[in-house]
């Protein structure tokens, strides 16, 4: 009854105020009586109307910035990939992108497109966007510096920026003296462009410095220490070098600049005594919540905001507003987590790539169309190199480093990637740089940023015969060397317990490493060893339960799987054990494949499950990466699929061939450091007919009577397996055993898949 009755006032209200409204427009026609009445009717068609319409929403402001925004994000994002797969910056992609996008490329080839994608008239819009991104992306910078690093080694790193800074510079003001008549814009005085020359040179990108230093490993030795230190203090150093430049720049002279510089003082001042305090005060009191509430996250963004137009008013610009509002953030490493969280994808991936194509649509390869500005531009390269590289490198060498960290510490810091080019953007919009000089320098950023992991790689290579020459060859030899590689810390334990079982009564000639390998794009340098920490806690727990020494390694990498191969096939370990599933690869084929094989029962729908005709395993973008460590690994590999495995003491391994051989000697490791029961299940009568085989089969129960049962059965009862802590089965033997659609995979144990 209730339901009738609200049908009937439903259409009751909607009818009856539809022929309301019918009426009152009809009505409404007799008050157009000489009225002039725009576009009544279609002048040339409705079909032509619309086509008038639809291309005046295509040129409307709003549609032109979207387009050019999702085209921007789309090239910036897959050229900054191809650029990470072959180990450069994805930064260097993401500039390359914009000049792409620019005149250089897509305006010299495809003029009508590129005027119809970036007319003239949108390119404001696109720079207060490109503007706000950078804003956000300062604020980042300065909330992962920490200042602690630079009082903890204050003396070495201190020298060594600032001579990485002030030779550059000198540099830099000599070479502008030499362009200055030639390249200098009209009505600009020599002081202001030889300072922009002169910063322009001595700038390092601390972020694009801070991820190389991850991904290379050695963020957590001294030399990784000294070189963030040095770039934390260049970062400090020379934006507030720039902000002095920027107010001589727009005052003039020197004299007239004081006042400037006198109010910039100032509000430095104000920032840390009187912003910082209260804002540590905040956070504080909202620091140890999980989630910060709308007004907390209002105050600190206005802060943010108002330091920014504080600083543009002054005359030293938004963007050190932004990054020294990032310098007093409060130093609680989960508030910090928080706002970089809500800040850094908005900025990295939506508002950055704007910038790149922005510089990119001011940079015009074809003014350099001369033999002559190609000689100055190689002259510019050569004299950024010289200042920054060999002036970081012998300062480093001066304050005590060897050779090799001088050089490799001179190779980072000559990295100027995105901070270059905010740099250059600012000269350019003071009109102190020409489009000819500022595309040099664009030039220059590129090739110094590019040429960091090559000069990084020749270092090494050529220090890498004294290396080996060093090595201790007797602590490595006869040793049985286990890498075991995790993502989740549940898995890596299971890891451990394995290696442990393997080694345990045989720690004298014996080592285990835990290896824990994480995106770099997903950590910050700030909180990297607290996130170090928390992945190895556990681990390390567990290793003095079992009272079993280990060796952690931390890295942080663009290819996880590739430095899994690389370091275990570089490392001289006799076996590497890794994780499926949540350990290393969530979603991956064989991961999928197992994390089924404890729930389902029916074994059709478990072959369904497992050759993908439900779709489960079609296209998955992890089967290449799962192939591409199988098949890369040059030694002994272990993949466990762990089912919340706590020991090793009852194992079972099946022989299905007689390649499966090979699994006796794992076997026999477990029996003699663990004192493991196996069970070898000899399922075609391998172990009967080949001689080899057979005897060690044979040699394996003669010395181990108590331990090792054989047992020739096709059938296996679910009982059986229930009782097993872990099946270990060739990698051959496994995908067998998964064709055969047997009953075994909905109920067998955790799981060691071996690749001999």
């Amino acid at each position: 009854m209730k339901n009738y009755r609200n049908t009937i006032f439903y259409f009751v209200v909607t009818g009856g105020f539809s022929a309301l409204i019918y009426w009152i427009i009809g009505e409404g026609k007799s008050l157009e009586i000489n009225k002039s009445i725009l576009h009544a009717r279609p002048k040339n068609g409705y079909w032509d109307d619309f086509i008038t319409s639809l291309d005046h929403n295509l040129h409307h402001p709003l549609a032109i910035l979207l387009a050019q925004i999702i085209t921007i994000i789309v090239v910036a994002r897959f050229i900054g990939w191809i650029f990470r797969k072959i180990g450069q910056p994805s930064v260097i992609g993401e500039i390359i992108a914009g000049i792409i996008l620019g005149p250089s490329l897509l305006g010299l080839y495809f003029p009508e497109f590129s005027l119809s994608l970036f007319p003239a008239e949108s390119l404001g819009n696109l720079q207060f966007l490109s503007q706000i991104g950078l804003i956000l992306f300062m604020f980042i910078i300065g909330i992962e510096l920490d200042l602690k690093v630079l009082q903890n080694r204050a003396k070495e790193a201190i020298v060594i920026s600032h001579a990485s800074i002030v030779i550059p510079f000198a540099l830099g003001i000599g070479l502008a003296y030499f362009v200055y008549y030639r390249f200098a814009p009209a009505g600009i005085a020599f002081l202001p462009f030889a300072l922009f020359m002169g910063i322009a040179m001595s700038i390092t990108a601390f972020p694009v410095l801070a991820r190389i230093v991850q991904e290379r490993g050695i963020h957590k030795t001294k030399l990784g220490a000294i070189v963030i230190t040095c770039a934390a203090a260049d970062d400090i150093t020379a934006w507030c070098i720039l902000a002095a430049v920027i107010a001589i720049v727009k005052a003039g002279t020197f004299v007239s600049s004081i006042y400037i510089i006198g109010l910039a003082i100032l509000y430095v001042l104000g920032m840390f005594f009187v912003i910082k305090p209260f804002l540590k005060k905040i956070g504080e009191l909202y620091g140890s919540k999980d989630n910060l509430s709308k007004p907390v996250v209002a105050i600190f963004f206005l802060t943010l905001i108002i330091s920014s137009y504080l600083t543009e008013i002054i005359g030293i610009h938004a963007l050190f507003g932004a990054f020294m509002t990032g310098v007093i953030m409060p130093d609680i490493t989960k508030f910090r987590n928080l706002f970089i969280e809500k800040v850094e994808d908005v900025s990295v991936i939506l508002l950055l790539p704007l910038f790149f194509v922005f510089t990119g649509l001011r940079t015009e390869i074809g003014l350099i169309n001369d033999p002559y500005l190609w000689k100055i531009t190689g002259f510019i390269i050569l004299v950024a190199v010289t200042g920054k590289f060999l002036g970081s490198a012998l300062a480093a060498k001066f304050v005590g480093q060897n050779w090799r960290d001088s050089l490799t510490i001179g190779a980072l810091m000559n990295t100027r990637g995105l901070m270059e080019l905010v740099v250059l953007n600012i000269g350019l919009d003071l009109k102190v740089l020409t489009p000819e000089v500022f595309t040099m320098m664009v030039i220059m950023a590129l090739v110094t940023t590019f040429m960091t992991g090559p000069s990084l790689n020749l270092i090494n290579y050529i220090f890498k015969t004294k290396d080996e020459t060093n090595v201790d060859e007797v602590t490595i030899v006869n040793k049985f060397k286990i890498l075991i590689s995790f993502g989740n810390n549940e898995k890596g334990k299971s890891l451990l317990r394995l290696a442990n079982g393997l080694v345990k009564k045989q720690k004298s000639t014996s080592s285990v490493t835990a290896m824990h390998l994480s995106l770099s794009d997903e950590l910050h340098s700030y909180n990297l060893q607290e996130y170090e920490n928390e992945q190895f806690l556990p681990i390390i727990e567990e290793s003095k339960f079992l009272n079993q020494e280990i060796t952690t390694v931390f890295q942080a990498t663009v290819d996880i799987d590739t430095n899994i191969i690389d370091i275990a096939n570089n490392g001289e370990y006799d076996l590497l054990l890794i994780g499926l599933g949540k350990s290393i690869f969530e979603g991956t084929l064989l991961g999928k494949v197992l994390g089924f094989t404890s729930r389902i029962i029916n074994p059709d729908r478990l072959l369904d499950k497992f050759t993908g005709k439900e779709g489960l395993f079609q296209n998955s973008p992890f089967d290449e990466r799962t192939r591409q460590i199988i098949s890369k690994t040059k030694i002994p590999l272990g993949i466990l699929v762990d089912k919340e495995m706590q020991q090793v003491n009852q194992v079972f391994i099946p022989i299905f061939t007689t390649e499966d051989a090979f699994l006796i000697d794992i076997a026999q490791k477990l029996v003699y450091n663990n004192n493991s029961n196996i069970v070898i299940l000899d399922v075609n009568g391998h172990v009967d007919s080949n001689f080899i085989l057979q005897s060690a089969v044979k040699s394996l129960i003669e010395k181990y009577t108590n331990n090792i049962t054989l047992m020739n059965e096709k059938i296996i009862k679910k009982e059986f397996l229930s009782t097993q802590d872990l099946m270990i089965i060739s990698i051959e033997s496994w995908k067998s055993l998964v064709d055969s659609r047997s009953i075994w995979l909905s109920k067998v144990p955790s799981v060691l898949i071996m690749k001999n």
